[in-house]
């Protein structure tokens, strides 16, 4: 039986293997949805471009939680990267209707990312 899962991104660094394993689960036949929180996406690539394509062709999404973000982020991850705007607010009456919610990678950084890692 297929469930719906939430994948919810609080750290910078684990945002690409996040869509990856979003991906994964919905070749698993399930209802996958990826959920960037508070940061701008590093630079993308066709690959990821494409994972987030495939995710929607098979009924998931991948959301920036704009009501986390900077407007610098917010802007990027939106208009450039298409990623889908959602609010806090609408996030969690999703989350609601959730079968299973994955809090990926570690908690959000404090700190800015030395410069080599910035991209």
């Amino acid at each position: 039986m297929s469930k719906k899962l939430y994948f919810l991104i609080p750290n910078r660094v684990y945002i690409t293997d996040a869509i990856r394993s979003t991906l994964g689960q919905a070749i698993e036949n399930h209802y996958s949805h990826a959920c960037v929180l508070y940061n701008k996406m590093p630079k993308v690539s066709e690959y990821v471009k494409e994972n987030i394509e495939w995710i929607r062709d098979m009924e998931g999404d991948v959301f920036a939680v704009v009501d986390t973000m900077d407007e610098e982020a917010k802007k990027y991850n939106v208009d450039e990267v298409g990623l889908t705007p959602i609010t806090l607010e609408e996030l969690a009456q999703r989350l609601k209707e959730a079968d299973l919610i994955i809090p990926y990678g570690l908690p959000r950084s404090l700190h800015a990312p030395p410069p080599a890692c910035a991209d």
